[in-house]
């Protein structure tokens, strides 16, 4: 039979250097399927990396998946990558590749590893699509070019687009067009100033929550169309509200249909076990050695940022890549050519995504989830870094809820939990985190890791939350948190919203609300978070009450008092020094009756005494309200 394919290319020679350098960053304009018109006919040219073929066909509806007659062209450059054009192929048509392998003459039905739209899991095919969408957010994408994410206020609502919120006829989970309503209407509400998305990437197993992903170039077809997504973010943007996106270049799922064993042989998993097999997750690392492999994954980051005008990628599981006997026993690893346990080529390639991210986009924020002591996470290549943006502070997060379980008769005995943190608060640009890990997996809610009777656990929720909002570093919580959802979160149930008929909860979600519109209208709060000149410590050391007392700095002398009383005790002249000789007013108080609080020891405006205390020459005798955070600023 006479073959259909046409010879054609999008690949310059430069192109294939780049490729096999691992420098090429817009791979997604050549590999993959696109919409082209060859000689005035108009039709699908398609192209896949796979270096150990014999022969490629293309199949499809449009061919009956009978690919005779469809076998596409080895280039003639030894680059691996076989390309041809099929006349009259649309936008829509299901297709894989058909690969025999010149390894083991077996034939592998793959999908596309470019494709930027896939059928529906469980079905696997990728569809012939685009990315074209008129775009609504050109004043957000101007404004961004100056954003500058180190002197700005940044509170991350975190979410899974499935399980927010379930439609009450069937339970379904809302579509990106609904979501563009409710959810940019909740977030806007509520104050963030970001969202970040839990992989949206399409993933063939939902309970993976996307952590397993197969399809880097492709928004999972789960809750509409890639323009539907675009439409999500835009609405979002137009609302002033950034858009991050977790992304996974640490490893992926080994279902046939996929990334594994592509041609058959080991094209995006490393070959050796060692280096390519996950223990805790069963699922293939990539192979980080591999030009072509980095070229894949930091073309993947690139095309969420230019087609998507994604605001930043939180880059998950960097732990992971960093260390090669990570979840490892003795003789399950190597060491690397020095002796250490470092993963050099997954550093450089780290290294390589965030020169070339913050190089070609303006604004954006690069965020690790990385949960070791490794130096220079968040500092700059040039000087010896991994260069990200922002890491999560994780050892701030698990030492505060650490501290908060603890019954709070028991706290005084463990108050450098709570405020070891400072020690190294200035060793990295660190996003304080309650994130989705915190309340699955048997760990329960964030409420029902407090202790005490039912207003002790909502007022130490209360308290944890404000002290994070008054902690240098961005914020971040998880969906649901936000209004003290009382049970641990499930991918397939959506947001108790009901709780919200509750005061306790009601309560909670006002404070939340407060919490964000004062952290962002502050300039202490937020001006010098990542400078050891916005913080000054007034007392770390009264265990014996369990208090914290702190100063954030802003700019032209603003000042903020934050005064942490872990316990129930109350208070009703606790001494505490200042730095500035004057009027102080409260404005703001986490037992405030508003927020299902006391409200019978709050402060108006106290007048300081010449009194020392605490180093200073005056100091303020204050009412201390139980288990809460009072924040009183200065008064010029």
């Amino acid at each position: 039979m006479q073959n259909k394919v046409l010879s054609h290319s999008l690949f310059s020679e430069y192109d294939i250097f780049l490729f096999k350098s691992g420098k090429h960053f817009k791979l997604y304009e050549k590999l993959g399927s696109h919409q082209v018109e060859v000689d005035g006919q108009k039709g699908t040219y398609f192209s896949v990396y796979a270096p150990a073929a014999r022969s490629i066909q293309v199949i499809g509806n449009f061919n009956e998946w009978q690919g005779q007659g469809y076998e596409l062209n080895v280039r003639w450059d030894n680059s691996g990558i076989w390309e041809g054009f099929i006349p009259d192929v649309e936008r829509g048509e299901l297709y894989k590749y058909k690969i025999l392998s010149h390894y083991d003459n077996t034939v592998r039905e793959k999908s596309d590893p470019y494709g930027q739209l896939f059928e529906m899991a469980p079905r696997t095919s990728s569809i012939t699509w685009d990315t074209w969408h008129e775009w609504k957010d050109e004043e957000w994408m101007t404004k961004r070019e100056q954003f500058n994410p180190y002197n700005s206020p940044v509170s991350i609502y975190e979410l899974h687009l499935g399980s927010w919120k379930k439609k009450t006829e069937d339970g379904t989970s809302l579509s990106y067009l609904e979501m563009a309503k409710e959810l940019v209407t909740y977030v806007l509400e509520m104050g963030y100033t970001h969202v970040e998305l839990m992989p949206v990437t399409e993933h063939p197993y939902y309970p993976s929550w996307g952590y397993l992903s197969t399809g880097l170039f492709a928004p999972t077809s789960r809750y509409g169309s890639p323009q539907e997504f675009m439409v999500l973010v835009e609405a979002l943007h137009i609302a002033g509200i950034g858009v991050l996106v977790d992304w996974v270049p640490a490893h992926f799922p080994s279902d046939i249909s996929w990334l594994a064993d592509f041609d058959g042989s080991k094209v995006y998993e490393h070959p050796n076990p060692k280096k390519g097999f996950h223990p805790d997750w069963n699922s293939l690392i990539f192979n980080y050695e591999r030009p072509e492999v980095r070229s894949f994954l930091i073309s993947s980051a690139h095309f969420w940022f230019e087609r998507y005008h994604i605001d930043g990628l939180r880059v998950d599981a960097v732990a992971s890549m960093l260390y090669l006997d990570y979840s490892r026993e003795e003789g399950e690893w190597d060491p690397n050519e020095y002796g250490s346990n470092e993963n050099l080529a997954a550093i450089s390639f780290l290294k390589d995504l965030n020169l070339s991210c913050y190089s070609s986009f303006s604004g954006i924020m690069m965020i690790a989830e990385e949960s070791t002591s490794f130096s220079g996470v968040t500092r700059p290549v040039d000087q010896g870094g991994l260069g990200f943006g922002f890491k999560w502070m994780m050892g701030w997060m698990n030492d505060t809820l650490r501290y908060m379980e603890r019954e709070t008769v028991h706290r005084q005995h463990h108050h450098n939990e709570v405020s070891f943190s400072m020690a190294y608060a200035y060793t990295e640009s660190f996003v304080l985190p309650l994130s989705h890990d915190e309340v699955v997996h048997g760990k329960g809610s964030l409420v029902n890791k407090m202790p005490g009777d039912d207003w002790q656990k909502f007022a130490n929720i209360r308290l944890m939350f404000s002290y994070m909002y008054t902690h240098p570093g961005h914020k971040l919580l998880f969906m649901g948190d936000d209004l003290g959802q009382t049970s641990e979160w499930s991918v397939d149930e959506g947001v108790p919203w009901y709780l919200l008929d509750h005061l306790p909860h009601k309560g909670i979600q006002l404070m939340v609300k407060e919490l964000n519109r004062l952290y962002k209208m502050e300039d202490a709060l937020h001006r010098y978070s990542f400078e050891p000149k916005g913080f000054q410590w007034i007392d770390h050391s009264d265990h014996a009450n369990s208090v914290l007392s702190y100063v954030r700095h802003g700019s032209d002398g603003e000042m903020i008092l934050v005064v942490c009383n872990f316990t129930p005790s109350i208070q009703d002249s606790y001494r505490v020094g200042v730095p500035l000789k004057g009027k102080w007013k409260e404005i703001f108080n986490s037992d405030n009756k508003k927020y299902w609080g006391s409200g019978e020891h709050l402060n108006k405006v106290i007048e300081s005494e010449n009194v020392s205390a605490h180093g200073q020459g005056d100091s303020l005798s204050i009412k201390l309200s139980p288990l809460a955070v009072t924040l009183l600023k200065f008064k010029n």
